[in-house]
């Protein structure tokens, strides 16, 4: 990418940031901290890599994406609503009573919900059934995985991985928002993850390591994670928890709380 294409995405970025914002807001809901956190990689995802549409989201050859960290929802809607998937004006729903746009993302309630996630540790498996599908159909798609850190401690994602690489799934991308947070601690206090990186490596995957916020690197190591060729690839993004808010950011009460009026303007004033 050039200059003035990575330009164009923190221009994008900064305004999906807003409307993440909002949603929380007006909806008081949570999960702000967890969606600004992955952000960036939706955006490189569905404006310079993903074979998705707005036109062929239904078509057998289309990649398909899953976030497995599905209480981030408003950030892939968000996302959806900039790209052209939904109307922007249905944000404003977000969290209400019959609205598509719930806390958990549902298979087929708007265009380009492939799966119904939440619970974590589904995403990945759910990813290599449609992965080994593709495979056995002789497709080039691919399927994109976005899962939380925290959720790596799951078995059933260490299972998927096992599966994964001995089916030689390598049109499987998994990439793990790395933000070192997760619900009631560290990541690496909770359950001792790290070193994740080697973890993945034992289990006969491709492994790259990068900064979840430069355009750049993730572009990348996209592109070289779809010329794979003999096994999966995860990418371990290195995020901020509530990224583009300052004092969001790198905090773990953000994973559960919403901002009152002054802290809702203060962070829309930041992100102008």
């Amino acid at each position: 990418m050039n200059q003035i294409e990575i330009n164009e995405l923190v221009n994008i970025s900064k305004k999906i940031r807003k409307d993440v914002v909002r949603m929380s807001y007006k909806a008081c809901s949570s999960h702000l901290g967890s969606a600004l956190s992955m952000i960036d990689i939706l955006i490189v995802l569905y404006f310079k890599i993903l074979n998705i549409t707005p036109e062929n989201y239904k078509n057998r050859d289309r990649d398909k994406f899953i976030l497995s960290k599905g209480h981030a929802s408003s950030g892939l809607y968000a996302v959806l609503a900039q790209a052209g998937f939904i109307d922007r004006k249905i944000l404003d729903t977000y969290y209400e009573d019959g609205s598509h746009l719930i806390g958990h993302p549902k298979k087929d309630s708007l265009p380009g919900i492939e799966v119904s996630t939440g619970s974590l540790g589904h995403g990945l498996p759910l990813g290599c059934g449609l992965a080994l599908s593709d495979k056995n159909d002789r497709k080039l798609c691919k399927t994109v995985v976005l899962m939380g850190d925290g959720e790596c401690n799951e078995g059933s994602v260490w299972e998927s991985a096992m599966f994964a690489a001995s089916r030689n799934l390598n049109d499987l991308i998994v990439i793990v928002d790395n933000n070192r947070l997760q619900g009631l601690g560290t990541v690496d206090k909770i359950t001792g993850l790290y070193p994740l990186a080697e973890k993945w490596r034992a289990f006969n995957w491709s492994v790259e390591e990068i900064d979840g916020h430069n355009f750049e690197e993730i572009y990348k190591s996209l592109k070289q994670a779809y010329e794979s060729k003999d096994k999966p690839t995860v990418i371990i993004a290195h995020t901020i928890k509530g990224k583009g808010v300052s004092f969001m950011e790198d905090k773990l009460e953000w994973h559960y709380k919403s901002p009152n009026k002054e802290q809702y303007e203060l962070a829309i004033k930041e992100l102008m």
